[in-house]
C-alpha cells in the first residue's frame, strides 16, 4: 500500500496542482481511464471547498491529500484544518456559503460511489474510492 502526501497553502492556485497529482497518481495504480476525469473533478471540488472553508474561517493552516494505493481501492483523502465554525449552516443568508459548499458537496457525491464526509472541531475530511482494475494490480 503506497501513498502519496500533498501538502498545500488554502488557497485557489493551488488546487489545480492537487487534481493533476490526483490523476495522475491514480492513472499509475491502475485506475480506469474512463473514470480519471472524475477522480480529477472530485478532488477539484474537495480541494476548492477545503480552501474555502480555511478563507472564510481565517485559518492559516495547510490542505492535506493523502492518496493511497490499497490492494483494490484506490483512496483519496481531503483534510481541512478548518473546524465545525467555518462550515456553513444550511440556508446561510451569508452571500449563499451554505450553497456553494452544498453544491461542491452535490457534484462530488454524483461523481464517487464510496463517499464520506466528516468534520470535527480540528477539520473536516472527505474520503473516496474508486475501484482498482484487476489486470493493473497483478503488473
Amino acid at each position: 500500500m503506497a501513498t502519496v502526501e500533498l501538502r498545500f497553502s488554502a488557497l485557489p492556485e493551488h488546487v489545480r496542482t492537487a487534481r493533476l497529482v490526483a490523476a495522475a497518481v491514480a492513472r499509475r495504480a491502475g485506475v480506469d481511464e474512463s473514470v480519471l476525469d472524475e477522480v480529477r473533478l472530485a478532488v477539484g471540488e474537495a480541494c476548492s471547498r477545503a480552501v474555502g472553508l480555511h478563507q472564510r474561517g481565517g485559518i492559516g493552516g495547510a490542505v492535506r491529500v493523502a492518496l493511497t494505493d490499497q490492494e483494490k481501492r484506490f483512496l483519496i483523502e481531503v483534510e481541512d484544518e478548518a473546524g465545525l465554525d467555518a462550515v456553513p449552516a444550511a440556508g446561510a443568508a451569508e452571500g449563499g456559503e451554505a450553497d456553494e459548499d452544498t453544491l461542491g458537496l452535490a457534484v462530488i457525491t454524483g461523481l464517487v460511489e464510496d463517499l464520506e464526509v466528516t468534520n470535527g472541531a480540528s477539520g473536516g475530511v472527505i474520503r473516496m474510492s474508486w475501484p482498482v482494475s484487476v489486470a493493473s494490480v497483478a503488473v
